[in-house]
């Protein structure tokens, strides 16, 4: 199932969100930003993704952590464990 740039399939890589058309994890994109390097090194890393799939992947993930309805449903009555939370303190 697609959603947008994200696609979801049970037979590609175990269900992995993925970025459309590739077997590129989008958590790869997140991962290369939180360690600090650029969007322009991670195109190069992963030339089957697009520019314009990548800044449209980052902002369904700005979209999705900023509307009040989702972050009240999703976020307001979860507690982060731990190890996320040192990881977000680490990192800023």
């Amino acid at each position: 199932m697609n959603f947008g740039v994200v696609s979801i399939d049970k037979e590609v890589m175990g269900g992995t969100p993925v970025f459309v058309g590739t077997r590129v994890p989008v958590q790869a994109l997140f991962d290369y930003i939180e360690t600090g390097e650029t969007l322009e090194e991670f195109l190069e890393n992963f030339p089957f993704v697009t520019k314009e799939q990548a800044v449209q992947a980052l902002e369904m993930a700005c979209i999705t952590l900023t509307s009040e309805k989702i972050h009240h449903e999703n976020f307001a009555c979860r507690k982060y464990s731990y190890q996320s939370q040192a990881r977000f303190r680490k990192k800023f």
